[in-house]
C-alpha cells in the first residue's frame, strides 16, 4: 500500500533532521547563557520567562543583548539589591 507524503525520505533525512538538530542546539546554548546571567543577577522574572518560553532563541538574544547586567570583571559576584548600608 502506498501512502502520500509531502516530504520524501531523502529530503527529510538529508536536510530537515540536521536543520532541526541545529535549531535545538542553538536554542539550548542561548537558553543556558541567558538563564545563567538572569540567575546570577537575581532577575527572577527574566529567569521565569526564559525558562518557560521557547522561542528559538529570540527572547534569549533580546535578554543577552539589552537586559543582561554589564560587569567588567566576569568572576566578581553580582551586587546584591538588598545590601545594608
Amino acid at each position: 500500500m502506498w501512502h502520500y507524503s509531502p516530504v520524501d525520505a531523502p529530503f527529510a533525512t538529508g536536510v530537515l533532521v540536521p536543520l532541526i538538530l541545529a535549531a535545538v542546539v542553538w536554542t539550548l546554548v542561548l537558553k543556558g547563557f541567558a538563564l545563567w546571567y538572569a540567575a546570577r543577577a537575581h532577575q527572577k522574572w527574566w529567569f521565569i520567562f526564559l525558562l518557560v518560553l521557547n522561542t528559538l532563541g529570540i527572547l534569549e538574544i533580546i535578554y543577552l543583548i539589552w537586559f543582561r547586567p554589564r560587569t567588567t570583571d566576569t568572576h566578581a559576584p553580582m551586587p546584591s539589591s538588598s545590601s545594608a548600608q
